[in-house]
């Protein structure tokens, strides 16, 4: 199997020589991954991997050991690279030998000359086994170099306790120049030496041996006593006198050492009782400097020591030892409830967790204090969380929040501190954005403290995130932690890795039940505030129990969702799986909907009161502000929800469900109907409820309504044109401007929209234009008949036609009236009103001819005069069946019978044309102009 890495290469050290025990730096390559990637390091063949510190895996520090060769090469061996190799090498010096007695300024290890177990002359002092100066004569010190030396005697020792030992190199280093004399007295001196060590002994028997003999014949004629008397009585034996002469010594030689050997025993007790106070003093001491080190806070300390102690006396049977590692034990166990508690106590920082856990585990505290930690944090997050929802509703039942605020505006809820928030808080967009250009009375109450009347739902909504985004990132990178064990020392987690990977798959979902929990709290919360109809009934207590009767407008609902929004990418940038977010993407879903039909509820509650805003003001193209107003306001309202219809990355379409686009589509209707109503409502209000007050004429548009300047007012049919006017306008350009509008946005059932919008206008517009058409034609077409007949008139019996009479010319009169009416309102409207009141006075023209029993020739004449005048007059404005009429009308006459009659009837409409000249100068319209029918 082929290795990860390349085998490590040493480069370079510094220095590359020197003494046993200096400290080195290796640099090269490929030299480990970390510390325990580090398994082997040896210089010149011994082992340094003990004081090695991996600081890089191109940087090494050691120190060098003893080694047998005094150069060699640096090895680095990896567990990932294996066995290196080196491109360097090191010299290894000799250390220069110093005296015990001879002053050093660097520490000195010592060497074990001498073992006190295995010495027979214990009594000597140690410094005596090695002299300073064994030949006893002066010392010279040569001037020949230590490297010079070395390499002449390769592998030998100038020192004389070595093993290696070389008397040349001695002689050399310390008697260059000693004279042979000397070097005789030397000899001497150590020939001297050598026989007092060998004679010790045998001069301490000598000393001693008319003793030995005395005592070897007092025992050989003890023994032939003994065999003399062998026939005697026990009783009065020698042997049986001896043994009561020997006891009565003894018990004489008690009584008189009793209390000598007593306080001797004593005294050896107290010094063995010390000797183990003195060798044993950590374990005695422990138990204190446990406590101490605990009020200090050095749990480091106390741990250390505890594990020292285990180590050591853990299986002891020395009875002392027990009694005072149970109360080492008793300690600890204090202090494992201790760091406990601490664990277990909220609020806390995830730094602290995370220490007391590593104590804990440290001192293999029984059971799971990372899980308990976690339990814990759990339940305070969720506590955190009602508390919040309490104290806002607390305090919004206590006192009217809207007055307090502004008549103070710095005081507001005590939990809410939005100022010291430093997530990217939206309040501020908010501030920025919420003034809508609509014209709309939302602006019109507003003054320079509108900011602190935030709705307390609201403001609990942006506590609430906050307090979540503060605390529940601790508590997933706690289980992460926990999970990936880094929550547990080195020791701790070798010993029971095995046993916390089986903790993990067990507590995993537990954990993820934990997370679905607070965001299911997080939710419904939210929605008691924000969206109470959208929580059971069984849960409106726990989660609701707002009792506020208005729901809140659109613009707060944006709002809400822009701070669940930033809320959920919060929480997705901690890597939270998604589907455990999914219940706050349902919650953003929902607030969103309900945003949209909040706001284009409170546009059609907007658009209903536009008719109080209309001026009446006509300008050129006859169009009042009114069709600006409704279309401004609409594009205002879908503008507002912009940021709520905008999709953000996994995130559905507000218009997904059918239901929704079935509403949205229906709230989109009743808004142009609702303005449909209010068109309708101005153009049937009694004159006497019109205010002209503010009434002012553009002065770039024509003289309005004719003769009307000192007294402005407005009847009826004035009322009914300019509403016809934006009928058309409306048709023609808003509703399509406004269906675009929605399309941008996405909005569906478009088309639905339109058709119906168009439909109900199309029916208001047509019912206001009968309304006119009646109001206008009914008065000229009665007219009619009555100045036909007037005078007596009869068709059988007339004088020949000298012109048209008047009742015509007053009925061309009337019509020129209307036609200057609607003129001045709006130039498209003319065609459309004069072909229906041409229509009504053909109609009636012909109806009256028809009813004509008998035409005199002259009667005939004066009646062709008169159909041919009125019909070439508004020919312009003649439609199929207003010529129809007239064809009628012309049918029921008599035809002309010479061409005198007919010469005198074209001779009369002449004049009558040319008479009439001036008035009949706004007939003469284009050809090409369209009437609409």
């Amino acid at each position: 199997m082929s290795r990860s890495r390349q085998p490590p290469l040493v480069t370079g050290i510094s220095p590359n020589e020197g003494i046993p025990w200096t400290k080195v730096t290796i640099r090269g390559e490929n030299l480990g991954t970390g510390p325990t990637d580090l398994i082997g390091l040896t210089i010149c063949g011994h082992n340094c991997l003990l004081t090695a510190e991996w600081m890089s895996a191109s940087k090494i520090v050691c120190r060098v050991g003893q080694a047998k060769n005094d150069k060699g090469d640096i090895i680095v061996t990896t567990k990932s690279g294996g066995r290196g190799t080196s491109t360097v090498s090191f010299k290894l010096l000799k250390p220069e030998k110093i005296g015990i007695l001879d002053q050093s300024a660097v520490w000195v290890d010592e060497m074990n000359y001498y073992d006190m177990r295995t010495d027979r002359n214990k009594g000597i002092p140690p410094l005596s086994l090695r002299p300073a100066n064994p030949l006893g004569i002066e010392i010279e010190k040569s001037k020949f170099s230590q490297k010079d030396l070395e390499m002449l005697f390769h592998g030998m020792s100038a020192d004389f306790t070595s093993e290696n030992f070389s008397a040349a190199w001695y002689l050399i280093e310390n008697h260059s120049n000693t004279s042979f004399e000397q070097l005789k007295m030397a000899v001497a001196n150590l020939k001297r030496q050598a026989n007092k060590k060998s004679e010790g002994s045998l001069a301490y028997v000598k000393g001693g041996l008319s003793t030995f003999f005395e005592a070897q014949d007092a025992l050989s004629a003890i023994h032939q006593k003994l065999e003399a008397d062998g026939t005697e009585k026990v009783e009065g034996s020698m042997t049986q006198k001896l043994e009561n002469v020997l006891n009565r010594a003894s018990n004489t030689a008690d009584t008189l050492f009793q209390e000598v050997l007593g306080r001797k025993d004593k005294a050896d007790s107290t010094r063995n009782a010390l000797n183990v106070l003195q060798r044993f003093k950590f374990l005695f001491n422990l138990p204190l400097n446990i406590e101490r080190n605990i009020q200090k806070g050095d749990y480091d300390v106390v741990i250390n020591d505890y594990e020292k102690a285990k180590s050591l006396f853990g299986k002891t049977e020395v009875q002392v030892f027990k009694k005072y590692y149970a109360e080492v034990e008793t300690r600890i166990e204090a202090l494992r409830e201790l760091l406990l508690d601490k664990l277990l106590e909220t609020p806390s920082t995830l730094h602290d967790q995370k220490r007391y856990i590593r104590y804990l585990s440290d001192l293999h505290t029984p059971g799971d204090p990372a899980w308990q930690c976690i339990g814990a944090q759990h339940k305070w997050i969720l506590q955190l969380m009602h508390s919040c929802k309490e104290g806002y509703v607390k305090d919004l039942k206590g006192k009217d929040f809207s007055s307090s605020v502004l008549s103070n505006p710095g005081l507001h809820s005590p939990m809410l501190d939005l100022d010291n928030d430093t997530r990217p808080s939206v309040l501020g967009h908010l501030s920025q954005t919420a003034s809508l250009k609509r014209g709309s009375s939302f602006q019109s109450g507003r003054h320079d403290t509108w900011r602190y009347r935030t709705p307390h739902r609201v403001a609990f909504v942006e506590k609430l995130t906050k307090l979540v985004l503060s605390q529940l990132p601790n508590f997933w990178k706690l289980w992460i932690s926990y999970v990936n064990g880094s929550l547990f020392s080195e020791t701790a987690e070798k010993s029971g890795q095995i046993e916390r990977s089986k903790n993990v798959r067990q507590r995993q979902n537990d954990f993820k039940k934990m997370i679905q929990e607070v965001m299911h709290s997080l939710v419904k919360l939210a929605r008691g505030a924000l969206l109470p109809l959208s929580i059971r009934d069984g849960e409106a207590k726990q989660y609701g129990g707002w009792e506020v009767k208005g729901e809140l407008s659109g613009q707060w609902l944006a709002h809400a969702v822009q701070t669940v929004r930033l809320t959920h990418e919060s929480l997705t940038a901690l890597e939270i799986p998604n589907d455990l977010l999914q219940t706050i993407q349902d919650l953003i879903l929902d607030l969103r909907v309900r945003c949209v039909m909040v706001t284009l509820q409170h546009t059609a509650e907007e658009i209903k009161r536009l008719a109080e805003k209309e001026d009446w003001i006509v300008d050129n193209e006859g169009l009042t502000s009114l069709p600006c107003h409704f279309e401004q306001c609409i594009v205002c309202s879908l503008q507002s929800l912009k940021g709520v219809l905008e999709c953000k990355p996994g995130e559905a379409s507000v218009f997904q469900q059918p239901k929704t686009q079935e509403e949205v589509c229906q709230l989109s209707i009743n808004i142009m109907q609702v303005f449909i109503y209010c068109l309708e409502q101005l153009s049937t209000k009694p004159d006497a409820d019109i205010d002209t007050t503010h009434l002012s004429v553009d002065v770039s548009s024509p003289d309005l309504f004719g003769s009307i300047h000192e007294d402005f007012s407005l009847t009826s049919e004035q009322r009914l044109l300019i509403v016809l006017s934006n009928c058309c306008f409306l048709e023609r350009h808003t509703f399509l401007n406004i269906a675009e509008h929605f399309e941008k946005y996405n909005f569906q059932g478009i088309e639905k929209i339109t058709q119906v919008s168009m439909a109900s206008l199309k029916e208001l517009d047509q019912r206001l234009f009968e309304n006119y058409i009646e109001l206008k034609a009914d008065p000229i077409v009665g007219s009619l008949e009555p100045g036909i007949y007037a005078g007596y008139f009869d068709w059988k019996d007339c004088l020949p036609p000298t012109g048209v009479r008047n009742y015509l010319k007053e009925a061309l009169v009337n019509i020129i009236a209307v036609h200057a009416e609607v003129f001045t309102v709006s130039k498209e409207l003319v065609p459309r009103v004069l072909s229906k009141v041409v229509e009504a006075v053909s109609e009636e023209l012909g109806r009256l001819m028809q009813c004509v029993s008998s035409f005199s020739r002259n009667g005939a004449l004066q009646a062709r005069l008169e159909i041919c005048a009125l019909r070439d007059t508004v020919a312009v404005y003649l439609t199929p069946e207003s010529k129809s009429s007239f064809k009628q009308a012309l049918e029921a006459l008599p035809q002309l019978s010479s061409g005198a009659d007919k010469k005198l009837l074209e001779e009369l409409l002449n004049k009558f044309k040319s008479s009439m000249h001036l008035q009949l100068t706004c007939f003469q319209a284009a050809s090409s102009t369209m009437m609409k029918t």
